[in-house]
This record gives structure tokens, C-alpha cells and sequence, in this order.
């Protein structure tokens, strides 16, 4: 499944290295309750020695060294007092970053110290997220498109009546001018409503047309037929997903499809309340 947003946890990463390159202190600092005494630990590098030993490789060992931190520096000492020492120098071989020096613990010794503190310091952790119109829609396909059952070839988008972007379509059953004016006064109506709606007169069998605004993910279609043409009027109403039908009197059917597609009321309080059509000439 595709996932709608990806978020990295940078921690403090970013500002420890802008930190490093600017030399400055990109720290938050919050007041404590209370003064607190801590432990210290610093390096203590003997700038002169380094100097001397190491000539013009002391500046470049100079500024790998003040990079460590001090766990890293209590392994360089480790790896020294393991290590294999030069018989004439004295010296231990130590990588130090992408580079090996020559170098002894009189040259980074370590200093601790207690220290009363009055403000504690923080640096601010990250989280990175990775979000865009993109994943977005591979989300929403992935959950409303659909088959319908035993036909690949009829595919439906099963998006929420509240989120669909047109909530109805009015069609009539057939070419008919008889059918115009009831379908032209039901499609206004339901604008005047706030009802988003299409009227589709196109060719094609009312089952083709049914197909068509499935593709798009329009909910409901009002379908007019004959029998809306005589009293009472009644037209007959389709949900998309399941593709049922109820007829429904046209004095109430503006107000239902309003109420369906904002959520205050569903289907099945629909279909108890009028009967259900089921005709052969939809060719679905």
C-alpha cells in the first residue's frame, strides 16, 4: 500500500554540523528550577605537542580531533593503550576521521570538572516529513477504485458522497423532449440546494450512461422516466456502490439526495423508507 507521508527523524543532526561548520552554538537554553551541579568532561588538546610531533599535519589533525565527541575520544585512548606503539616514538597509528596520525594520550588528554549550572541547553531534534499532492491521490485510488464483481471492464471510484466532486447526475431514460423539462427543473433544483450535479441526455443505454458516472464517482443518479410523467410524479434513484434502486416522489427526491450526500442520513434508511425498483431495461 502506498503510504500518504514519509517522515524521517533527522534528531540533531542538521544543527550539530551547521553547528560545527559555523562554529557557533546552535543550542535552546531553558531555565532549571533550581541551580544544578554536573560532571564535565572536556578535551584538552596539547595544541604545542601536536605541533611538534606531527608539523604540517598537526592543523588538519588539530581539526579532526575537536570533531570528536568525548565517547569517541575515551576510544581513541583505549585504542592507543591497546595498541601497537612505535619502539623509537612512542607513537600509536590511530585513525582520526578518514585519516591516520601519529599521536600519544599526552596529546588529548581528557579534563573533569564539576560545574553548577543555571539554564540547561537543548538542541532542538528534527522530523523531517515528506508529503505531497502525489501520494495523495495514489492513496486515494488505492482505496476507492474497484471492480465490479465477474466484470473487469466495469471499474467504479467508491469515493464518500461528502468528499465526491459531483454528488448527482439527472438523466433521462431515453431521447425524449417529454422528459426535458422535468430533468431541466430537477437539475436546477438541486443547485439551488448546493447540490453538485450534471445532466447526462447523451446516446447510449441509461445502463452506459450509469457506467460512465460510476467511472467519475458520482454517487446517485435521479433517472426520469415515464412514470414520471404522470401523477404522482416519481423518479426512480441509484446508489453507485451497490447499484440498488428506489423510486422515490419527485417532491422529495431534492431533499433526499441532499441529505444522502452530507452525510445525514444513508442508504439503507433510504431503501426502508421507499420501495425499490428493479427494471430490466437498464442493461447493466
Amino acid at each position: 500500500m502506498e503510504k500518504c507521508i514519509g517522515c524521517a527523524d533527522r534528531s540533531a543532526y542538521d544543527l550539530t554540523k551547521h553547528g560545527e561548520e559555523t562554529k557557533q552554538r546552535l543550542v535552546a537554553e531553558r531555565k532549571l528550577p533550581a541551580p544544578k551541579t554536573i560532571q564535565v568532561t572536556e578535551l584538552e588538546m596539547d595544541k604545542g605537542l601536536i605541533g611538534k610531533t606531527l608539523r604540517k599535519d598537526s592543523k588538519e589533525c588539530v581539526e579532526k580531533l575537536s570533531k570528536l565527541s568525548i565517547n569517541e575520544v575515551k576510544q581513541l585512548h583505549k585504542f592507543i593503550d591497546n595498541g601497537k606503539r612505535d619502539p623509537t616514538t612512542g607513537l600509536t597509528l590511530c585513525k582520526i576521521g578518514n585519516k591516520e596520525f601519529q599521536i600519544n594520550k599526552e596529546m588529548i588528554p581528557l579534563k573533569s570538572y564539576s560545574k553548577t549550572i543555571h539554564v540547561e541547553e537543548i538542541v532542538p531534534n528534527v522530523i523531517e516529513p515528506s508529503f505531497g499532492i502525489g501520494r495523495i491521490i495514489y492513496t486515494l485510488l488505492e482505496h476507492t477504485f474497484k471492480i465490479r464483481e465477474k466484470d473487469e471492464q466495469r471499474t467504479y471510484l467508491s469515493l464518500p458522497p461528502l468528499v465526491a466532486p459531483l454528488k448527482c447526475c439527472v438523466l433521462p431514460l431515453l431521447d425524449n423532449d417529454k422528459f426535458t423539462p422535468l430533468v431541466s427543473m430537477l437539475s436546477k433544483s438541486l443547485c439551488l440546494k448546493g447540490v453538485s450535479n450534471k445532466i447526462d441526455d447523451s446516446s447510449g443505454s441509461v445502463g452506459r450512461r450509469y457506467a460512465r458516472t460510476d467511472e467519475i464517482a458520482v454517487p446517485y443518479c435521479i433517472t426520469v422516466d415515464f412514470d414520471s410523467l404522470v401523477e404522482p410524479q416519481s423518479v426512480t434513484i441509484r446508489e453507485r456502490d451497490s447499484m440498488e434502486q428506489i423510486r422515490v416522489p419527485v417532491s422529495d427526491v431534492v431533499d433526499l439526495v441532499y441529505n444522502l450526500s452530507q452525510g445525514n442520513t444513508v442508504w439503507n434508511v433510504a431503501k426502508a423508507k421507499y420501495p425499490i425498483f428493479e427494471s430490466q431495461q437498464t442493461n447493466e
